[in-house]
């Protein structure tokens, strides 16, 4: 069997925690600010942990040696 590769895309947006949770920035950050409230904007920072079984799909299909 081929070693598997880790889907470069993914690695750039997920990080695997030392407890092996599945780490990812929040969304809607990019552009657009204006018509977004403040309190969006503020509740948008930082990162958030996935869902488990999203980030065992994640951990298995995505970054097989992460």
């Amino acid at each position: 069997m081929p070693k598997l590769k880790t889907k470069s895309g993914a690695a750039k947006r997920f990080k695997i925690t030392g407890t092996g949770k599945v780490v990812y920035a929040q969304a809607g950050k990019r552009h657009g600010m204006i018509k977004r409230t403040n309190k969006q904007i503020r509740n948008l920072r930082g990162t958030n942990v996935l869902f488990k079984t999203d980030g065992d799909n994640v951990k298995k299909y995505f970054l097989p040696n992460g």
